[in-house]
């Protein structure tokens, strides 16, 4: 019976001693390694004020010495009073509320009124023995205390919960969460221990105040609420979980001993060996499971996530395009860390502007786009914090206004929680910009680690595609000027070929020119001649006398016909000397009728059918222009050649006219025919060399584009008029005194 009641002693003290040790690491690490703001202080102080009433319990029932026992427990409650406002000031504090500073300074009067109470038996009046173990019996004062206790943590609980309910983003939430179950249900069942210490025989439930702390030092391990590093946070964690696995095996060994307490009496031995040997083969690899288990617990995902970083570094290593880099990143990322949505941003610094890509898409299913133009406040502030920024957290860095609203319109823009720098050779490439996850948990360290990693892995992407993209530009630029380069000389080898073309003709043309020429001289002498003779013969025949008048007139009619056709012909080879001269003077007088005349006359042949019919509308007096009369007699030619061509089935009528413009001292040549016309895509085209509706064998193409030239020459303009089916009208306008050139 007597090891039983010893059992239920020690275990009374278990749960008091667990309590302590856990408010104790909580308060520490706080203190060594939290920052040192007002919130982090208060956490510290309640986590000792914790340890504190847990080590009062266990002393009250460990020390045999009641009445040390007795100035011990009532020395705690000088600093215990002050749990009240030291908890609302710091649920005040941390959910940064400012306008209830007059209900911590009521509570801290309240418990400094308390404290002259606190040393006498109107707190404390002494100590009750019950069967779980020995505590302490409640005073007057002390009911007060925990009415006004139980009021203030039941404010707290309900501030809390409130601010919980209003916080918009996951990580304020998680973090209210985890301080709502610690601090909240810890108070309450610290406030239940007034019911023992009233002398009633229950159970101290506030013993168990340590469960709903574990629950708040998982919270700070794995999220990071007091921002320790990350080596600090995994120590914290492999120490807090060896503890107790220290304080299981003594508890074992402990229990060991009392089971065989007997038998260890005989063998003492035996039973330090068997306990040491227990120790030695079960200590070190039940460390390692629990080292694991931590990592499992707190760091969770640790090595998915380096599968994850070796996988998505090794795909990014291997595009060199934008839209490839893109669409990875937005594709991978919120696949691996399970994110709502996410957006990169890309720094456009030539007009300082973020260029937003999303993984939401548009009704037609394409990724979503956004511009934020003047962006280059937010460019100097990641260049030089080069850190990722949360949205809870944005707001306390000390950074100018702009820089402070730019990144807040950003969060705002994206809905991000979390923004994540990508830089590269100190200049921002880019934003990752990641929503909450999809399961409401935060983004723990190893988190953040992972994605900083991943930004830097894009940012040296981003910057190889920019470098890709460069040299593809570049590229381009140069096959453009390569085909540029190719199309001139592709040009200059055809206008070669042209002039080729035209050359050979001017030559033809002046070998033709110096052929005719040759020939109507040749022509002359013998036209001349026999025009002499043929006068004399007629003369002659005319004295004859003994010849039948009607003989000697029929032989006259006869000679004078030869003789006329003679003059023709000796007018046809004047026409011909006068259109194959070539020189190059543009200052002669040229009557434009003669120019007319002559050219009908070289081409007598191809009108002379009674179906056509050549119309001369000629001016009178027309001034002389100066010019080229041979030049100008081609151009007559041609104009006329194309007439008669133009007319179908050699049927129509031609119509040449000439008039002196006074107003623009210019003489107007027009040729108007009936025939078929053309559209007007060929008559834009009608001027260049080579273009001819005529088939093969019929046209060079060359009349018109020559005309043309030598009407250019002369300063003058040649135009066409004319839709299909309804004939042409070719108009000539050649100044009168040419310019000065």
């Amino acid at each position: 019976m007597s090891h039983y009641l010893l059992w239920e002693s020690y275990f009374y003290l278990l749960l008091p001693v667990i309590g302590f040790l856990v408010f104790s690491f909580l308060g520490f690490f706080t203190i060594l390694r939290g920052k040192k703001n007002s919130t982090n202080i208060l956490f510290a102080f309640i986590c000792f004020l914790g340890a504190l009433i847990d080590l009062d319990i266990a002393q009250v029932s460990f020390l045999a010495d009641q009445s040390l026992s007795l100035r011990l427990d009532r020395l705690a409650y000088l600093f215990f009073v002050f749990v009240t406002p030291v908890y609302i000031q710091f649920v005040h504090s941390f959910l940064g509320m400012k306008k209830r500073r007059w209900l911590e300074v009521i509570a801290y009067l309240f418990s400094i009124s308390l404290l002259p109470f606190t040393q006498s038996e109107y707190f404390i009046s002494g100590l009750r023995q019950f069967s779980f173990g020995r505590i302490a019996e409640a005073g007057p004062a002390y009911y007060v205390f925990s009415v006004v206790g139980g009021i203030a943590a039941l404010y707290c609980i309900v501030t809390l919960f409130l601010g919980m309910k209003r916080a918009e983003e996951n990580s304020e939430r998680n973090r209210i969460k985890y301080v709502f179950i610690g601090f909240g249900l810890s108070g309450l069942l610290i406030l239940m221990n007034s019911f023992p210490i009233s002398g009633y025989d229950v159970y101290p439930v506030g013993n168990f105040n340590f469960i709903p702390v574990i629950i708040l030092a998982f919270g700070v391990l794995k999220y990071d609420l007091l921002d320790m590093g990350m080596l600090v946070r995994k120590g914290s964690a492999y120490f807090f979980l060896t503890g107790i696995l220290t304080f299981v095996y003594a508890l074992a060994i402990y229990l060991s001993n009392m089971l065989f307490m007997e038998y260890g009496n005989a063998h003492p031995l035996i039973i330090a060996f068997a306990s040491t040997a227990l120790v030695v083969a079960l200590f070190n690899p039940v460390k390692i499971k629990i080292q694991e288990l931590a990592d499992r617990i707190f760091f969770r995902g640790k090595y998915d996530y380096q599968e994850t970083l070796k996988q998505m570094s090794g795909a990014m290593a291997s595009f060199l395009r934008l839209e490839e880099i893109m669409d990875f990143m937005l594709d991978s990322i919120p696949s691996a860390l399970k994110t709502r949505a996410i957006f990169v941003a890309l720094y456009r610094k030539e007009d300082e502007s973020l260029e937003l890509y999303s993984n939401r898409r548009d009704p037609l299913g394409r990724k979503q786009k956004v511009y934020m133009e003047k962006s280059r406040p937010i460019a100097d502030f990641f260049e030089t914090y080069r850190k990722t920024v949360g949205r809870s957290g944005a707001g306390g860095i000390d950074i100018p206004d702009d820089e402070k609203n730019k990144i807040s319109d950003l969060l705002d823009a994206t809905g991000a929680a979390i923004l994540i720098p990508m830089i590269s050779r100190d200049k921002l490439k880019g934003i990752m910009a990641l929503g909450e996850k999809r399961s409401g948990e935060l983004f723990v360290h190893e988190d953040i680690e992972l994605l900083e990693t991943i930004a830097n892995q894009g940012a040296i992407a981003l910057e190889n595609a920019g470098n890709y993209e460069r040299i593809e530009e570049v590229n381009i630029e140069l096959e453009e000027k390569v085909k540029k380069r190719t199309e001139d000389l592709a040009a200059a080898l055809e206008e070669k070929d042209r002039t080729q073309q035209q050359l050979i003709r001017s030559e033809s043309l002046a070998s033709i020119g110096q052929l005719v020429a040759g020939t109507a001289h040749e022509l002359n002498n013998p036209l001349a001649s026999s025009s002499s003779l043929v006068q004399t013969s007629v003369e002659t025949i005319g004295q004859w006398k003994d010849v039948k008048d009607t003989d000697r007139n029929e032989l006259i009619e006869d000679l004078q016909f030869s003789l006329k056709e003679l003059d023709r012909a000796a007018n046809i080879v004047k026409s011909l000397l006068g259109l194959s001269r070539q020189t190059q003077t543009y200052v002669e007088q040229v009557n434009v009728n003669i120019l007319i005349d002559d050219a009908l006359r070289v081409l007598r042949n191809r009108y002379k059918g009674p179906e056509m019919t050549i119309e001369r509308d000629l001016g009178k007096d027309l001034p002389e222009i100066e010019g080229n009369f041979a030049n100008l007699g081609q151009v007559a030619i041609n104009i006329i050649n194309n007439a008669i061509q133009a007319l179908p089935d050699g049927k129509g009528k031609i119509t040449l006219v000439t008039r002196y413009e006074e107003d623009k001292d210019i003489v107007r040549i027009e040729c108007r025919d009936t025939g078929k016309g053309m559209p007007p895509e060929e008559v834009r085209d009608a001027f260049k060399p080579f273009f001819t509706t005529k088939k093969p064998g019929e046209g060079t193409g060359l009349g018109l584009y020559i005309s043309h030239e030598i009407i250019k020459k002369h300063d003058g303009n040649i135009a066409i008029q004319s839709e299909k089916g309804r004939g042409t009208v070719l108009s000539v306008e050649l100044p009168c005194r040419r310019r000065k050139s």
